[in-house]
C-alpha cells in the first residue's frame, strides 16, 4: 500500500499478514533516503511503490536499516552504487555473529552514529534505542516532527525483548527517550502509524500503562 503520509514523506506500508514484511519509508526533500527496505523476496512490494512515483531503484541516494533483522536489511543488498548503505555498526557486528559465514549480510557504506545525519539538505537526528536489537537506531526529523521507529514501539505496542541480543531493560530507556521528543507522526516497522500530537502522547501513554511493569 502507497501512502502519502505528509509532504516529503511517502510510507509502503505491508499489510499481508500471511508473510513477515516491515513498512518502508520514503523520505523525497532533495535527497532520496529509503528506510527499512524490508525483505529481499518482497521488495517488489517497494518496487512497484517507487515505479508509481516515477522512481528508480538507483534514483535512491541512501538506504538506512534501522537495525539488523532480516525483514527490515535483506533488500539492501539489491541497491549498488551510486546508493549508499547504511545501518548501526552494533547491529553489524550483531548480525554477523548471529549469522556466520552462510547469511549474506550488506556492507554498509558508513555506520549510523547518534546525532546529525545530513543526506543533502535533509538533516536527520540519529537517536541510539537498543532494546529490541543491541544497536537498533531510530530516525527524527524535525522539520516534519517525524519518528521512524524501526521496532521500538509501535501503535499500542512495543518491540520484542525475547530475541538474541535483545534487553527488556535497555528498550524500556529507549522508549523513554523517544516519548521526550516532539513527535507528530510515528512510522513504525510494522502495522499502522500515528499522525497528530494528542495520538502520540497517549500511545506513549498507553505503552507505559500496559508494558512497562513487564520490562
Amino acid at each position: 500500500m502507497v501512502t502519502k503520509i505528509t509532504d516529503g514523506i511517502t510510507g509502503f506500508i505491508w499489510t499481508d499478514y500471511r508473510q513477515n514484511n516491515c513498512n518502508t519509508y520514503l523520505i523525497d526533500a532533495g535527497a532520496r533516503i529509503l528506510v527499512d527496505p524490508g525483505h529481499s523476496h518482497l521488495f517488489d512490494h517497494v518496487e512497484k511503490g517507487l515505479a508509481a512515483l516515477g522512481i528508480n531503484r538507483r534514483s535512491i541516494d541512501l538506504v538506512v536499516v534501522t537495525h539488523a533483522h532480516p525483514d527490515h536489511m535483506e533488500s539492501a543488498l539489491l541497491f549498488e552504487s551510486p546508493t549508499m548503505k547504511t545501518f548501526p555498526r552494533e547491529d553489524f557486528l550483531y548480525i554477523k555473529r548471529l549469522a556466520g559465514d552462510g547469511y549474506p549480510i550488506p556492507e554498509p557504506d558508513f555506520f549510523l552514529v547518534e546525532g546529525d545525519l545530513e543526506v543533502g539538505n535533509t538533516r536527520l537526528q540519529v537517536i541510539h534505542t537498543p532494546g529490541h536489537t543491541p544497536g537498533s537506531v531510530c530516525l527524527f526529523w524535525p522539520e516534519k516532527g517525524a519518528l521512524f521507529c524501526g521496532d521500538v514501539i509501535f501503535v499500542n505496542g512495543i518491540g520484542r525483548t525475547d530475541l538474541p541480543g535483545s534487553s527488556a531493560a535497555a528498550l524500556k530507556e529507549s522508549i523513554k527517550r523517544l516519548k521526550s521528543l516532539d513527535a507528530q507522526i510515528v512510522l513504525p516497522g510494522h502495522g499502522r502509524l500515528l499522525k497528530g500530537r494528542t495520538a502520540v502522547t497517549q500511545n506513549f501513554a498507553t505503552i507505559e500503562h500496559y508494558w512497562f511493569s513487564s520490562l
